[in-house]
């Protein structure tokens, strides 16, 4: 499992362990899945996908512009907002 954490200015929106998560880059939508090469990347204005497991109906968070890191401990997202 991927461990994946949404942060905005405000608080810690999520902290939990998911299948893969759909990050809406700057330079296009990508998917991060456990043992993602380590990447940094500005993110949009768009909507993120956080599928639980495989093959489940994704839930949609919209979020608004900030960084994504990927490394050794999963998927961090650091958006201005999150709804």
């Amino acid at each position: 499992m991927l461990h994946f954490e949404l942060v905005t200015p405000e608080r810690l929106v999520r902290s939990e362990d998911v299948y893969m998560v759909t990050v809406p880059g700057t330079e296009g939508d990508f998917g991060v899945l456990e043992g993602h090469a380590p990447l940094m990347s500005t993110i949009r204005d768009g909507v993120l996908l956080v599928h639980k497991t495989a093959g489940a109906t994704p839930e949609a968070i919209t979020i608004r512009g900030g960084f994504a890191e990927v490394n050794a401990s999963g998927l961090t997202v650091l958006a201005e907002q999150a709804v």
